[in-house]
């Protein structure tokens, strides 16, 4: 497989270890080795003129002078040309004695240009070097040389991370990351061949977030202006990701699995696959921390990354400094043979094309092969409509009509139901008692029951109401409380708060239990439990929620959403803004009627103060309704004009902005502004009969 290995060496504890790492795979594929060393004889002779001005008086006479200049840039040149000739000299011994074909390369100059001139002008295809030179310090990460070198040359590069302890077992065990793009499925063939070679297992790892989004829509309720919330509508954004896209994610990564272990499997190969839900360096970085392999394996780039942009991929990135085993970056290319044979035997109806030009670029290579690949499953040699529509319905569920998506997107099943998990990939089936995963395809669930959630939730001292940043209920036991607040920073308190919530909304969990909790707060503090300070915090006291920084909660409404503000508010005017929808809604008018209350210099906010904000809220609902009827308006008779000059200009005209008038803004349809102003029009209306 490799034919030439490049070995840069200086005879460091990391460099000797890539040593006899290039040769064991040197020997394997019958590879010529190429060893260099780079010297710095100019920067030390550059930097000997600078100190000459120190040097005692009697040196500088000026025979006196040069004759210290000639001795010096003597010694410094031979020095350091026969401390590199020794390092390769010894490099020559090993790779004679394993019949090894050996280059020696001595080279003057700064070391990681002088090393990637000199990778540019060779024929070799694997650099092997050590991650840390003879500069390593205790905290060191990754050397200077090596970050340079990996990030910028085109050959696979083994970065030697692990220093073997004596009688320390070797690992049995190549990780390979797999996420789809011809990478990943290149450094599988790539860690097949080494396997076979050194007698190792292979075991594939994906991993896909569906935590992102959570996080991201949680910071945005007090971000965005009014009109931007209506545009996108987060809140709905996020029941699509609830309901849909993260589903469909776990189902294709897994489906990446599968063929990479279809193409295992036609070279006589037996993989174990392992699919995990969380950020994608930090996920296999712990996995790799636990299970130890012998070398991790990945592509430069990954599926998301422009293969035109010579940077390594943002997790080959992190991994390369945070990997504790060796870490092999391949630059190989490969697609399988289901992917090759689906792209050149199977056509594309126009309408199916012009469907997948509205795609997002980001996903497009992801949805087209998965669409590819069940029109080969079905035996179909043409992509239409409805196969696009048989694609979404397996990766992504048909959404429910809008008066149930509620219903459907709930936090969790109800405390009577028993929920079944696959044991295989942690996910919760959609019926309690399922006959197949719906991702990997397991026939093995544990069944959690309402009298086991209720027998913990009694060991656990009972549970409380939380929202979530959307209004939603979730109850927490109180030991699970009291672990959350035991998180001291307020940041990783958030971040460990929202994980939580998301993953009981993915596994549609009512409660959660200290044994839920504990486990992600672990994984987002990197703490064992038992060593987190202060975890025995009162629970008695509801979690701050982020927007309640600063601010005093001042009452929650029957569904638990709390009030929170700086400024004072009667009785009556805390119980109307709770009648406003919890959420979006209702913050925006707080804002409204707080800003009016500010304009008018008052610490203090009454009934009458909240009804002129809402009053406010009306007005410019109104305005932006008025103003979008009259830019409509001027559009018909735009159109009107064009057709009186060419009818089928009119006609193509009306056809677009009657396409663009039923297209949603977003991925999802939604309220829009008109029904948002009757709700509150309904509950001003509610107000003013009590």
């Amino acid at each position: 497989m490799y034919k030439k290995i490049y070995l840069p060496v200086d005879n460091s504890a990391h460099s000797n270890q890539a040593i006899k790492s290039a040769l064991r795979v040197g020997k394997a594929f019958s590879s010529e080795l190429v060893g260099c060393h780079v010297y710095a004889a100019k920067m030390h002779d550059y930097r000997f003129k600078q100190m000459e001005y120190s040097l005692p008086e009697e040196y500088l006479e000026e025979n006196e002078l040069e004759r210290q200049r000639k001795i010096h840039d003597s010694l410094i040149t031979l020095g350091l040309e026969l401390i590199s000739d020794s390092y390769l000299e010894s490099v020559k011994q090993l790779c004679a004695r394993e019949e090894l074909p050996f280059e020696g390369r001595m080279i003057d100059g700064k070391h990681h240009v002088e090393i990637l001139r000199d990778l540019e002008q060779s024929d070799c295809d694997l650099v092997v070097l050590g991650a840390l030179g003879l500069g390593r310090q205790r905290d060191s990460q990754i050397g200077s040389v090596c970050e340079r070198v990996t990030r910028s040359c085109r050959q696979d590069v083994w970065v030697v991370k692990h220093l073997p302890k004596k009688d320390e077992p070797e690992g049995d065990t190549i990780l390979v990351g797999i996420d789809g793009s011809p990478q990943s499925f290149g450094a599988l063939e790539t860690a097949l061949a080494l396997a076979r070679a050194f007698d190792k297992r292979v075991e594939l790892i994906g991993v896909y977030d569906p935590y992102l989004h959570y996080l991201v829509f949680k910071g945005l309720v007090g971000t965005l202006t009014e009109k931007a919330a209506k545009v996108f509508r987060f809140e709905e954004q996020n029941q699509l990701h609830e309901e849909i896209i993260d589903t469909g994610l776990a189902q294709i990564y897994q489906s990446h699995l599968e063929v990479a272990e279809q193409m295992a499997g036609a070279e006589g190969m037996q993989v174990r696959k392992t699919l995990l839900d969380g950020k994608t360096f930090q996920k296999i970085h712990d996995h790799a921390r636990k299970t130890r392999p012998w070398l991790l394996v990945l592509g430069r780039i990954g599926i998301h990354s422009d293969p035109e942009d010579p940077a390594l991929g943002s997790n080959s990135e992190n991994l390369l400094r945070l990997s504790e085993c060796d870490i092999l970056l391949t630059t190989r290319l490969a697609r399988p043979e289901l992917d090759v044979r689906a792209e050149k035997s199977i056509r594309w109806t126009r309408e199916a094309e012009e469907r997948m030009e509205r795609v997002p670029k980001l996903v497009v290579g992801i949805a087209r092969t998965a669409i590819l690949r069940l029109a080969l499953e079905k035996g179909h040699s043409v992509v239409t409509s409805s196969l696009l529509d048989e694609a979404m319905a397996r990766f992504m569920p048909k959404r429910a009509p809008l008066n149930k998506l509620a219903e459907a997107v709930a936090i969790g099943r109800s405390q009577e139901q028993a929920v079944a998990v696959c044991k295989s990939c942690g996910l919760t089936a959609r019926e309690p008692d399922p006959a197949l995963c719906s991702v990997c395809g397991g026939k093995s669930f544990e069944i959690l029951t309402a009298e086991m959630v209720e027998s913990l939730v009694k060991s656990e001292g009972g549970v409380t109401d939380e929202p979530s940043y959307d209004g939603r209920k979730l109850q927490w036991t109180k030991e699970a409380r009291r672990a959350m607040l035991g998180v001291e920073e307020a940041y990783l308190r958030r971040r460990s708060k929202a994980r939580i919530e998301k993953s009981a909304r993915l596994r549609r969990l009512k409660i959660v239990t200290l044994e839920f909790a504990q486990k992600l707060i672990e994984e987002e503090t990197g703490l064992p439990f038992a060593a987190a300070p202060g975890n025995a915090a009162d629970p008695a006291e509801p979690m701050a929620e982020p927007e309640a920084d600063g601010k005093r909660l001042l009452a929650r409404d029957t569904h638990g959403a709390p009030l929170f503000s700086e400024l004072d508010w009667t009785e009556d005017a805390t119980a109307r803004i709770q009648r406003v929808p919890a959420g979006f809604m209702r913050d925006r008018t707080q804002e409204r009627i707080e800003e009016l209350a500010r304009e008018q210099g008052s610490r203090q906010i009454d009934l009458e103060g909240v009804e002129a904000g809402i009053e406010r809220g009306l007005q410019m609902m109104a305005e932006m309704v008025s103003q979008s009827d009259a830019e409509a308006g001027e559009e018909r008779r735009d159109e009107g004009a064009a057709a009186a000059q060419c009818p089928a200009a009119g006609r193509r005209q009306s056809e677009a902005r009657n396409s663009n008038r039923d297209a949603p803004l977003n991925e999802v349809s939604a309220m829009t502004e008109l029904a948002a102003m009757r709700m509150l029009l309904t509950q001003q209306e509610g107000s003013e009969e009590k």
